[in-house]
This record gives C-alpha cells, structure tokens and sequence, in this order.
C-alpha cells in the first residue's frame, strides 16, 4: 500500500459495515469483560499490548493511531506517550541502569539533553555528548558500559546531518541500541528503521498532529522483541496518551502527506531567498546545496522538515526584538510543523560544549529558527523582508 493510502485508511476498521469516517473518541478507564474468561484473558501473552482492556493500556484511539504510525515507520510495533519529551527519555531509560553508559550528540534537543544531565546521574548512567559528526568514528566512543547511541538528525536548532547508517553499523558491532529521534523528517521523508536503527521517536506534537493544539509521542521499535521490551517497559512506567489527543492525532496524520509537501516547497524557497540576502551569514538547511550536510540528507531522505535556521552576525538582542515583534505572520513560539508559520531565537551555545570551531560556538553569531506553515509563500516573504527593515532600522543602518 502507498503512503498516501496508508495515511487516509490506516487505524480504521473495516470490519464494520457502518462506521462513520472518523473513529469516535472512546474514552475509558476501567473496561468490563463479559465473562472471567474473557477477562483473564487479556492478561495472557501479547494480549494486553494488543486488546482494549485498561484505558493506561490504550483505548481504540491510541490502537489506531499506533497501527497507522507504525504502518508508516514499516516497524513492529508503535506505542505512544504522555510528549515527545516522554518518548526520548523512556526510550532511554527502557535500555540503561546504574552503572551504563549513554552517547548522545551534542547537536540534541535541549530537554533531553537537561535530563541527560540532571536525571540520568541519579540513576548511575553517564553520558557522553559526542560531535554529531562523527559517523563511524562513533565506534571509538563506545566503552563496555556503552548501552545506548542516541541519535538525532539533522539537528533542531543548527541542523547538523549525522550519518546514520554508518552510526548504525559501528554501534550494532559493539551490540549497542541505536535510537533515532525522527521528527525532523516524519514517517514520510526518512525511514530510521529501514536504515537499521532500533527505536525510532517522534513527536506526534508537530507534523503528525499539524495543528498546534496537543501534545504527544509516539515510538516505534524495528522488531518484535524491542517492542514488547519497549511497550511493556512504557506500561510499568504509567506513559499513555488520552484518546482526545490519540484522536486529534490521527485526525491530523489524515493530512499530513499534503501539508508536508506545501510546507517543504515554501520552506525551500524561503531558504534559498534567504541565502542569498545581504546580512544573513548563512541558512542551516540539508536541502541546501550550500549546507555541509546536503550529500548525506540526499543519500538517505526523501525529503526535508519546513524548519530551517538562519544565521546573523552577533546582533543586540533589542534589535532581534525589532524583528521578530513585527511580524504579521509569524508567531513567536516554540515547536513547528503546525499550519502557521513560527520563529525562534535560538541560543545554541549555552549547551554546545563539545563542538568547536564552529559559528555558535564563537560567540559572534545569532541564530533565528523558522518554522514555515502553510501560508501563501509570497506574504511570507513579504513578513521576512518588513523583519529585515525592522532589524536594519534598529541598528542604525
């Protein structure tokens, strides 16, 4: 089946004659049994990961959001969680102990990067931030205590491409688990499973969702037996999702395929735009030819996230204010890959501290994040520009 197809009829049931489109809500905590059999039996084997019978177990909204993702990831098996914050830490935490030890890339998303280093030493496991370019070289890194190799790619805020399947391949020959947090590019334009990495993270909260209004993680596991490790580890530690929010994300996921090819098409020209205007030092985009991770973006994906940065010259912050209070239509927040368009400054080099040589790391850049939605590509360029002016104005220029 085709992915377009995948995203219109997966998570519904056609065994039922008359069904409306959409799966209702099916809100439940406790679900009643007919019989002590029937009862009992949802506890045997697999049945509990794969029957409704407790709402923390899953209702049919949270079945059929994971049956279409994971139709998607081409895995064995999806679950979702509480944020997507949740799906990077219990997809951590499922594999460590005290005494282990975990490889996480400089370049990751800043919560989990705070839990490496608040939450994680209370346990006993260490972390070792490594440069996300490293590739094979990661086998170097890996130590006897080594469990996990967490990966992200590209980067959320300054957009570095790690090579995973040579990641993969080094990190396997030690007998280490690779997780991937795949948001970025979604189910549709990589696939870390099929390039070998054993659970894949993504939140649910930005293009599978596409409407800014819930919060949510999915993970899905490359084989049977990391599933069940996985989905029971996620059941012990209380991590489900409420059929609301199950509901609106699969609601979402219906659209997801034509709203990510809207919003890379803008995001692409934008950035191109963007590169060639005076006072932008340079635009952190893998589709770029430009940018230093275009070859493997281009190897391995199928296309791009609409989230790109740009980088400035070292600038007030009172100037920076100028241009993104301005702006008409794009909203100063967090997140991405709702409908509308979103910017944030961004500050990379309060945590990068292992990169060197690097923009960021000198202190004499500034880095703005944009998120593009769905809006006309011209009006968002108009906005852009009218921020230049501000921006120009401010410093005097």
């Amino acid at each position: 089946m085709k992915e377009s197809s995948i995203l219109v009829h997966a998570g519904q049931s056609a065994a039922q004659a008359h069904r409306p489109v959409n799966m209702p809500v099916h809100r439940a905590s406790t679900i009643i049994a007919s019989t002590l059999e029937g009862y009992e039996a949802n506890e045997r084997g697999d049945n509990m990961f794969k029957n409704v019978c407790y709402g923390a177990l899953g209702t049919q909204n949270a079945f059929a959001l994971c049956d279409a993702v994971n139709q998607l990831e081409q895995g064995a098996g999806s679950m979702v969680t509480s944020s997507g914050l949740a799906a990077c830490t219990q997809s951590v935490l499922c594999f460590v102990g005290a005494g282990d030890h975990v490889l996480m890339p400089d370049s990751v998303y800043g919560p989990l990067r705070m839990f490496c280093e608040t939450i994680l030493p209370r346990f006993g496991v260490e972390t070792t931030f490594y440069d996300p370019l490293v590739g094979e070289g990661i086998g170097l890194l890996i130590k006897a205590n080594t469990r996990v190799v967490y990966t992200e790619a590209p980067g959320s805020l300054t957009f570095e491409m790690q090579d995973i399947p040579a990641i993969v391949k080094a990190a396997h020959a030690k007998g280490v688990v690779v997780i991937m947090d795949n948001t970025w590019a979604g189910p549709l334009y990589f696939k870390p499973l099929a390039h070998g990495v054993d659970i894949c993270v993504e939140a649910a909260t930005k293009f599978i969702s596409g409407h800014s209004d819930l919060v949510l993680g999915i993970i899905t596991a490359r084989t049977h037996e990391l599933y069940k490790q996985m989905r029971g580890f996620c059941v012990q530690m209380g991590e489900i999702a409420s059929a609301d929010d199950c509901w609106l994300a699969l609601r979402g996921l219906r659209t997801m395929k034509v709203r990510m090819e809207a919003q890379q098409k803008s995001a692409l020209e934008l950035a191109r735009w963007l590169k060639e205007r005076p006072g932008v030092k340079d635009v952190l985009y893998p589709p770029l030819e430009s940018d230093p991770g275009h070859e493997l973006w281009k190897r391995d994906f199928s296309g791009a996230g609409a989230l790109f940065s740009i980088v400035l010259e070292k600038t007030p912050r009172k100037a920076v204010a100028a241009m993104l209070d301005g702006y008409e239509f794009f909203g100063i927040g967090a997140s991405w890959g709702g409908f509308g368009s979103l910017v944030e400054l961004c500050h990379p080099e309060r945590s990068a501290v292992n990169r060197k040589g690097t923009v960021w790391n000198e202190g004499n850049s500034t880095i703005v994040r944009f998120a593009i939605g769905l809006e006309d590509v011209d009006d968002l360029r108009r906005d852009l520009e009218n921020g230049f002016t501000r921006l120009n104005d401010a410093l005097g220029r």
